[in-house]
């Protein structure tokens, strides 16, 4: 059976069965490994998910990179069961684009062994592995010019002018990710030791909210923080209490929502192609935090990128991009530039 071949075609009332074009997307993180596949039968039209399964385990990264072994036992298994829920067992696959973190830096594994694999197990024709910014600009801003900051616990900016991508930050709590979760709650908890200390700077309601959430006296914070190996995510958590005392009208907690609007604004311009009508995207968690953020932000871009065209709230994420992404392939019609890191194709 041919890629372009289903186990069931879907019956017309006007004729016989429709050949169904599967495509899968998956999107691979700190929170897990989520997988997807659509029918792509209509070109240039947007693929809608047929099924989704999603593994909450990771996966692992080691000193080599991104572990493909763990990845394909994952992915294999989820491909396989979506397949048959849509009545396509032993189908092919067109296309599969892989979305994942780390993969610029990290997905040197993946790009030697997943596109044999995804071959041999699925009749694969085409196989695209991407940085999860770039699925993450697909599934926000489709084959736009433009810039995505993609905010959670970090941040990364990603743009492209559909030559070439042009890439801001995502280097990690210790040397980036400004105005992300984990710097936004950093920048928090600071202000709550300034406070504990007795320094300039402090503020009594972070204080307060620091206690209640990681108990008192605050000299025991260190103990609690510095032996994990989630500390961006711990200090993620406290970013929504940072917003909250903002939002009741601490100066400092203000401040610190101010300057992590300037952070976000600087990496999207840093990304953002020049070219008049570029839009800017924001996805992620870290958007849903709200006005604290959101109102200095839209300040920030409109001073920043006065001439792009501001889109806060994107229908789609990464693995709506990664489908997008696979289906574009079967037709032959990527706009997205390819990058031997960011986004290579097979």
């Amino acid at each position: 059976m041919t890629a372009r071949e289903s186990g069931r075609g879907a019956t017309s009332p006007d004729g016989p069965a429709t050949e169904r074009v599967w495509v899968l997307g998956a999107d691979s993180g700190g929170s897990g490994l989520r997988v997807a596949l659509a029918d792509a039968a209509r070109p240039g039209s947007t693929p809608e998910a047929a099924g989704t399964v999603t593994s909450s385990e990771p996966v692992r990264t080691g000193a080599d990179g991104i572990d493909a072994e763990h990845m394909l036992a994952q992915l294999v298994p989820a491909a396989r069961r979506l397949l048959a829920d849509a009545g396509a067992r032993g189908a092919g696959l067109a296309a599969v684009c892989v979305g994942a973190a780390g993969m610029a830096t990290l997905g040197a594994g993946l790009r030697a062994t997943l596109p044999a694999v995804l071959a041999r197990e699925f009749g694969a024709r085409h196989v695209a592995l991407a940085a999860d910014a770039v699925t993450a600009y697909a599934g926000a801003l489709g084959e736009s010019p433009g810039a995505v900051v993609a905010g959670g616990t970090g941040l990364i900016a990603m743009g492209t002018d559909l030559r070439g991508w042009r890439r801001a930050d995502g280097w990690g709590h210790l040397l980036g990710d400004c105005g992300g979760g984990a710097w936004i709650g950093q920048a928090g908890l600071q202000a709550a030791m300034r406070e504990f200390d007795g320094r300039e700077g402090g503020s009594q309601p972070l204080r307060e909210r620091a206690e209640e959430r990681f108990g008192a006296p605050l000299s025991g914070l260190p103990a609690q923080l510095y032996p994990r190996t989630d500390r961006p995510a711990v200090l993620a958590s406290f970013a929504p209490d940072v917003a909250a005392c903002a939002t009741a009208g601490d100066p400092v907690a203000a401040a610190v929502m101010r300057a992590a609007a300037h952070e976000i604004a600087d990496a999207a311009a840093a990304a953002c192609p020049g070219a008049e009508g570029a839009v800017v995207g924001l996805t992620g968690g870290l958007f849903r935090i709200g006005t604290p953020l959101l109102e200095p932000l839209e300040a920030e871009l409109e001073r920043r990128l006065p001439r792009a065209r501001r889109l806060l709230s994107p229908e789609g994420g990464p693995l709506d991009g990664a489908l997008l992404v696979a289906a574009r392939l079967t037709e032959g019609a990527l706009r997205l530039p390819s990058d031997p890191a960011l986004l290579s194709t097979s």
